[in-house]
This record gives C-alpha cells, sequence and structure tokens, in this order.
C-alpha cells in the first residue's frame, strides 16, 4: 500500500489566509507604540493661528493691475497658461492661492474675457506679451459659452415681456369687467391675495411703456409707419383738386383757380389757347 507524504502546511494554506498572520506579527509593534505614546507625556496644545481674511475679488483686481498693467488693464486679454504660478514667482507673498483662484475664476468667466478668447489669435504673460497662440478648441469653447449666453439671454427676455403682456391684458380686463373680485380671480386662475399686485406691476409698467420715447424701428414692428400716409409733403397742402386750398397772401382764389391778367381759362381751370372769340 502506497501512502502519501502529507504536504507542508505552508503549501496547502490559501494564500488569503497569510493576512491574519502577518497582521499579528504587526500588532505587537502596534501595541508598542501605543505604550510609549502613553508613556510620553501630552505636549500643551499651541492656540490656533487666526484665520487670515482674504481680499476681496475687486481689490486682488487691483493689485494685480498695479503690478501687471499691461496685462489687467483695458480690454481683457487671453491669459498665458499657468498664469497663477508666473504670478506666485513674480510677486511671491502678494496673494494667497485663495485669492487668485477667485479673481481668475471671475475673470475668465466674464463675457467681455470669452468675446476676446473667441476672437483671439494669441495668449499673453504677465508683461502683455505674446505667450503662446490661442487653440482652435480654447476658441471654440468660449464660442460655444457664448452662444449659450446669448440663449439664455433672448428666452429671458422672451420670458418677462411675455409676461408683461399677460399683466397688461389683466389690468384691461379687470378695469372692464362686471364680475366680483373673487369671480375674476378664480376666472383667471389667480389667488385673490396677489391680484392687488399683479394690478399694480401692471399699471407701473404701462406709465413706463408711455414714457418710453419710441423708435424708428417700434413703429415698424408694431406695423405703424411714423406718420400719415398722405401727409404733406416739402411744405405744399394735401393734395387735391387744382386750384383748391387757401392762397399764401390770405387773397381767396377765384373760380378756376388764378390766371395771370388777360388770360382766359377754359373748363377745368386750363388756360385757353384759342384766342379772343371772333365778332
Amino acid at each position: 500500500m502506497s501512502s502519501t507524504n502529507p504536504a507542508p502546511a505552508a503549501e496547502q494554506a490559501p494564500a488569503a489566509e497569510l493576512a491574519p498572520e502577518q497582521a499579528a506579527v504587526a500588532a505587537p509593534e502596534a501595541t508598542e507604540a501605543a505604550d510609549a505614546a502613553e508613556a510620553v507625556p501630552a505636549a500643551p496644545v499651541a492656540p490656533a493661528a487666526p484665520a487670515r481674511t482674504e481680499p476681496s475679488t475687486a481689490a486682488t483686481a487691483a493689485r494685480l493691475a498695479e503690478l501687471f498693467p499691461a496685462l489687467f488693464t483695458g480690454a481683457p486679454k487671453p491669459l498665458k497658461l499657468r498664469i497663477q504660478a508666473d504670478i506666485q514667482e513674480r510677486a511671491p507673498g502678494e496673494f494667497s492661492k485663495t485669492a487668485l483662484s477667485a479673481f481668475l475664476r471671475r475673470l475668465t468667466g466674464a463675457t467681455s474675457y470669452l468675446v476676446a478668447v473667441s476672437r483671439g489669435k494669441q495668449r499673453f504673460d504677465l508683461d502683455g506679451q505674446p505667450a503662446g497662440e490661442l487653440s482652435e478648441e480654447h476658441r471654440q469653447v468660449a464660442t460655444d459659452e457664448l452662444t449659450r449666453r446669448r440663449a439664455n439671454q433672448q428666452a429671458r427676455r422672451e420670458q418677462e415681456e411675455a409676461g408683461r403682456r399677460e399683466r397688461f391684458s389683466l389690468l384691461r380686463d379687470f378695469e372692464t369687467t362686471k364680475l366680483t373680485t373673487a369671480n375674476f380671480c378664480a376666472l383667471k386662475g389667480i389667488a385673490p391675495e396677489a391680484l392687488d399686485g399683479l394690478l399694480a406691476q401692471a399699471r407701473t409698467e404701462a406709465a413706463e411703456e408711455a414714457a418710453r420715447p419710441r423708435r424708428p424701428d417700434d413703429a415698424r414692428r408694431d406695423g405703424r409707419r411714423d406718420g400719415p400716409r398722405d401727409g404733406p409733403r416739402g411744405g405744399q397742402g394735401p393734395r387735391g383738386a387744382a386750384g383748391q386750398g387757401p392762397r399764401r397772401d390770405g387773397a381767396p382764389r377765384r373760380e378756376g383757380g388764378d390766371a395771370p391778367a388777360g388770360e382766359r381759362r377754359g373748363p377745368g381751370g386750363r388756360p385757353d389757347r384759342r384766342g379772343p372769340p371772333r365778332g
């Protein structure tokens, strides 16, 4: 009968079972470290330093304009990549990372800066000198963001205009209705307590609209002309039959209109060219 020698325990144990052994080996070291820590008296806790007050974004912008006027004054310029590190190197200790990050987020998120990036070709360093080309990808990102903002602005404008029209219609209907206030609110689907505020806002907006100077494009948009279609032209009176309208010297016109002395007029006020009648 053949006998098989059992494999050593180390070969039969799975690898995962070695972790407790490793933990057991590490445990005495951890215990000794903990005992040593308890034997050393605790050091006194130093008082916390007062929190640093960060300057405002406007103050940071003003200081940067003083230090680097070629870049941070005038119209926005596309900034050199990693400009924050350049600022810290040129003005060490002048700005905290928090203050610079807040300023740069505000600057690079401004619409005027995005316009500069979308139209620019170069980036600029702290001395206002070209410091690398603007990639097409970065220009496209700025252009897309500008398009999104214009669309949002247009949507808000249209929403505000629709609200003004609705309030004006509400005011007009309220001033002509014979319903009670409660029934009117129920018909319009608004809360009675909100009615007075809406009407007051509509009256204010109507007064502002009436006081606003009219522009030619407003008249064309509303389908109206700037003046009457058949109004006076060139200082002359309205068109009509020949010889009508007051004379400029105030004297009344004769039948058939004024004619030079000795000139005969035919029917309709036209000069008679046939000469004197024969006897």
